[in-house]
Protein backbone atom coordinates (compact mmCIF):
# COMPACT_ATOMS: atom_id res chain seq x y z
CA UNK A 1 0.00 0.00 0.00
CA UNK A 2 2.66 2.55 1.00
CA UNK A 3 4.77 1.73 -2.07
CA UNK A 4 2.34 4.02 -3.89
CA UNK A 5 3.31 7.01 -1.72
CA UNK A 6 6.13 9.53 -1.93
CA UNK A 7 6.63 12.15 0.77
CA UNK A 8 7.64 15.57 -0.57
CA UNK A 9 9.46 18.10 1.65
CA UNK A 10 10.78 21.49 0.52
CA UNK A 11 13.66 23.22 2.31
CA UNK A 12 14.99 26.76 2.12
CA UNK A 13 17.77 27.46 4.61
CA UNK A 14 16.00 25.89 7.60
CA UNK A 15 18.02 22.72 7.96
CA UNK A 16 17.46 22.69 11.73
CA UNK A 17 13.73 22.35 11.11
CA UNK A 18 14.12 19.95 8.19
CA UNK A 19 16.17 17.50 10.24
CA UNK A 20 13.41 17.33 12.87
CA UNK A 21 10.75 16.89 10.18
CA UNK A 22 12.63 14.09 8.43
CA UNK A 23 13.90 12.23 11.48
CA UNK A 24 10.57 12.33 13.33
CA UNK A 25 8.71 11.08 10.25
CA UNK A 26 11.27 8.31 9.75
CA UNK A 27 10.64 6.98 13.27
CA UNK A 28 7.23 5.80 12.10
CA UNK A 29 7.80 5.33 8.37
CA UNK A 30 11.43 4.32 7.80
CA UNK A 31 10.86 2.84 4.34
CA UNK A 32 8.39 5.21 2.69
CA UNK A 33 9.92 7.00 -0.28
CA UNK A 34 10.88 10.62 0.38
CA UNK A 35 11.75 13.44 -2.04
CA UNK A 36 13.58 16.42 -0.53
CA UNK A 37 13.64 19.58 -2.64
CA UNK A 38 16.17 22.26 -1.74
CA UNK A 39 15.01 25.63 -2.97
CA UNK A 40 18.33 27.28 -3.74
CA UNK A 41 19.68 27.41 -0.19
CA UNK A 42 22.98 29.26 0.27
CA UNK A 43 23.79 27.86 3.71
CA UNK A 44 24.89 24.32 4.63
CA UNK A 45 21.60 22.75 3.54
CA UNK A 46 22.98 20.77 0.62
CA UNK A 47 25.52 18.87 2.69
CA UNK A 48 22.98 18.23 5.45
CA UNK A 49 20.35 16.98 2.98
CA UNK A 50 22.86 14.65 1.35
CA UNK A 51 23.68 13.29 4.79
CA UNK A 52 19.99 12.66 5.47
CA UNK A 53 19.62 10.90 2.12
CA UNK A 54 22.63 8.68 2.76
CA UNK A 55 20.88 7.14 5.75
CA UNK A 56 18.51 5.40 3.32
CA UNK A 57 19.70 6.06 -0.25
CA UNK A 58 17.27 3.57 -1.77
CA UNK A 59 14.29 5.50 -0.39
CA UNK A 60 15.37 9.15 -0.11
CA UNK A 61 15.74 11.21 -3.28
CA UNK A 62 16.83 14.82 -3.70
CA UNK A 63 16.54 17.77 -6.03
CA UNK A 64 18.70 20.89 -5.65
CA UNK A 65 17.74 24.17 -7.31
CA UNK A 66 20.24 26.94 -7.91
CA UNK A 67 17.76 29.64 -6.90
CA UNK A 68 14.65 29.91 -4.78
CA UNK A 69 11.66 29.10 -6.98
CA UNK A 70 9.41 29.30 -3.88
CA UNK A 71 7.20 26.77 -2.21
CA UNK A 72 4.32 26.43 -4.68
CA UNK A 73 6.50 25.94 -7.78
CA UNK A 74 8.78 23.57 -5.81
CA UNK A 75 5.79 21.38 -4.90
CA UNK A 76 4.71 21.47 -8.56
CA UNK A 77 8.17 20.41 -9.73
CA UNK A 78 8.02 17.43 -7.38
CA UNK A 79 4.64 16.40 -8.79
CA UNK A 80 6.15 16.46 -12.28
CA UNK A 81 9.26 14.52 -11.34
CA UNK A 82 7.83 11.83 -9.11
CA UNK A 83 5.58 9.13 -10.55
CA UNK A 84 4.00 7.60 -7.44
CA UNK A 85 0.17 7.66 -7.49
CA UNK A 86 -0.01 9.49 -4.15
CA UNK A 87 2.09 12.42 -2.99
CA UNK A 88 2.17 13.35 0.68
CA UNK A 89 3.33 16.95 1.07
CA UNK A 90 4.96 17.63 4.42
CA UNK A 91 6.27 21.02 5.54
CA UNK A 92 9.77 21.33 6.90
CA UNK A 93 8.46 22.94 10.13
CA UNK A 94 6.62 19.82 11.30
CA UNK A 95 7.20 17.05 13.80
CA UNK A 96 5.52 13.67 13.40
CA UNK A 97 4.21 12.47 16.76
CA UNK A 98 2.34 9.26 15.81
CA UNK A 99 2.13 6.86 12.91
CA UNK A 100 -0.87 5.26 11.26
CA UNK A 101 -2.11 8.22 9.22
CA UNK A 102 -0.60 7.37 5.83
CA UNK A 103 -2.36 4.02 5.71
CA UNK A 104 -5.75 5.59 6.43
CA UNK A 105 -5.23 8.33 3.85
CA UNK A 106 -4.27 5.86 1.13
CA UNK A 107 -7.27 3.67 1.96
CA UNK A 108 -9.60 6.64 1.55
CA UNK A 109 -8.14 7.52 -1.84
CA UNK A 110 -8.26 3.91 -3.02
CA UNK A 111 -11.96 3.70 -2.20
CA UNK A 112 -13.13 6.73 -4.19
CA UNK A 113 -11.77 7.88 -7.57
CA UNK A 114 -13.49 11.26 -7.20
CA UNK A 115 -11.60 11.92 -3.98
CA UNK A 116 -8.69 14.20 -4.86
CA UNK A 117 -6.96 14.63 -1.52
CA UNK A 118 -6.97 13.93 2.20
CA UNK A 119 -5.82 16.17 5.04
CA UNK A 120 -7.01 19.07 7.13
CA UNK A 121 -9.74 20.86 5.18
CA UNK A 122 -10.16 24.63 5.56
CA UNK A 123 -11.98 27.23 3.48
CA UNK A 124 -10.59 30.37 1.87
CA UNK A 125 -11.97 33.25 -0.18
CA UNK A 126 -11.00 34.12 -3.74
CA UNK A 127 -7.80 35.78 -2.53
CA UNK A 128 -6.73 32.85 -0.39
CA UNK A 129 -7.62 34.25 3.02
CA UNK A 130 -9.46 32.16 5.64
CA UNK A 131 -13.24 32.35 5.69
CA UNK A 132 -16.12 30.33 7.07
CA UNK A 133 -17.38 29.63 3.56
CA UNK A 134 -15.61 29.54 0.24
CA UNK A 135 -13.24 27.28 -1.63
CA UNK A 136 -12.31 24.09 0.25
CA UNK A 137 -8.55 23.60 0.42
CA UNK A 138 -6.18 21.25 2.19
CA UNK A 139 -3.57 22.73 4.51
CA UNK A 140 -0.41 22.06 2.52
CA UNK A 141 1.70 21.38 5.63
CA UNK A 142 0.42 17.80 5.68
CA UNK A 143 -1.76 16.69 2.80
CA UNK A 144 -1.99 13.70 0.49
CA UNK A 145 -3.00 14.21 -3.15
CA UNK A 146 -3.77 11.93 -6.05
CA UNK A 147 -1.00 12.85 -8.48
CA UNK A 148 -2.88 12.23 -11.73
CA UNK A 149 -5.70 14.50 -10.57
CA UNK A 150 -3.29 17.25 -9.57
CA UNK A 151 -1.86 17.28 -13.08
CA UNK A 152 -5.30 17.90 -14.61
CA UNK A 153 -5.54 21.36 -13.05
CA UNK A 154 -3.51 24.60 -12.80
CA UNK A 155 -0.18 24.12 -11.00
CA UNK A 156 0.64 25.33 -7.53
CA UNK A 157 1.94 28.89 -7.84
CA UNK A 158 4.06 31.42 -5.97
CA UNK A 159 1.26 32.94 -3.90
CA UNK A 160 0.20 33.38 -0.29
CA UNK A 161 -2.09 30.40 -0.91
CA UNK A 162 -0.20 28.50 -3.65
CA UNK A 163 -2.80 25.71 -3.88
CA UNK A 164 -5.82 27.99 -4.39
CA UNK A 165 -6.29 27.86 -8.16
CA UNK A 166 -5.65 24.13 -8.29
CA UNK A 167 -8.15 23.26 -5.56
CA UNK A 168 -10.72 25.69 -6.90
CA UNK A 169 -10.53 24.14 -10.37
CA UNK A 170 -10.74 20.62 -8.96
CA UNK A 171 -13.83 21.52 -6.91
CA UNK A 172 -15.51 22.97 -10.01
CA UNK A 173 -15.12 19.56 -11.69
CA UNK A 174 -16.68 17.68 -8.81
CA UNK A 175 -13.56 16.41 -7.06
CA UNK A 176 -13.76 16.17 -3.28
CA UNK A 177 -11.38 16.65 -0.37
CA UNK A 178 -11.64 14.53 2.76
CA UNK A 179 -11.00 16.02 6.20
CA UNK A 180 -8.54 14.15 8.40
CA UNK A 181 -7.45 15.21 11.88
CA UNK A 182 -3.78 15.70 11.04
CA UNK A 183 -3.09 17.51 14.31
CA UNK A 184 -3.59 14.18 16.09
CA UNK A 185 -0.49 12.88 14.31
CA UNK A 186 1.71 15.78 13.22
CA UNK A 187 2.60 19.01 15.00
CA UNK A 188 2.85 21.92 12.58
CA UNK A 189 4.79 24.81 14.08
CA UNK A 190 3.80 27.20 11.27
CA UNK A 191 5.66 29.79 9.20
CA UNK A 192 8.99 28.12 9.85
CA UNK A 193 10.56 29.43 6.64
CA UNK A 194 8.36 32.50 6.17
CA UNK A 195 9.11 33.86 9.65
CA UNK A 196 12.82 33.94 8.78
CA UNK A 197 12.78 34.86 5.11
CA UNK A 198 9.28 36.10 4.27
CA UNK A 199 7.08 34.95 1.41
CA UNK A 200 8.92 36.79 -1.36
CA UNK A 201 5.65 38.16 -2.73
CA UNK A 202 6.66 41.83 -2.78
CA UNK A 203 4.11 44.40 -3.95
CA UNK A 204 1.68 41.79 -5.27
CA UNK A 205 1.37 40.26 -1.83
CA UNK A 206 0.75 43.62 -0.17
CA UNK A 207 -1.83 44.52 -2.81
CA UNK A 208 -3.65 41.21 -2.38
CA UNK A 209 -3.77 41.76 1.39
CA UNK A 210 -5.12 45.31 0.98
CA UNK A 211 -7.80 44.28 -1.53
CA UNK A 212 -8.91 41.52 0.82
CA UNK A 213 -9.13 43.96 3.74
CA UNK A 214 -11.48 46.23 1.80
CA UNK A 215 -13.54 43.31 0.53
CA UNK A 216 -12.57 43.29 -3.13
Amino acid sequence: MLDDVCVVITNYQTIDLLEIAVESFRKFYPDVKMFIVDNGSKDQSRAAIRALAQKNPAKVFTRFYEKNIYHGPAMHSAALERTEPYLFFLDSDTQTMRGGFLERMVSALNEDEKLYGVGRVDHVNKRGFPTTEGTPILISAYMMLRRKTYLEFPPFRHHGMPTLENFSSAASKGYALKHFEMDNYIRHYGRGTASRFGYGLGFKGKLNYLLNKIGL
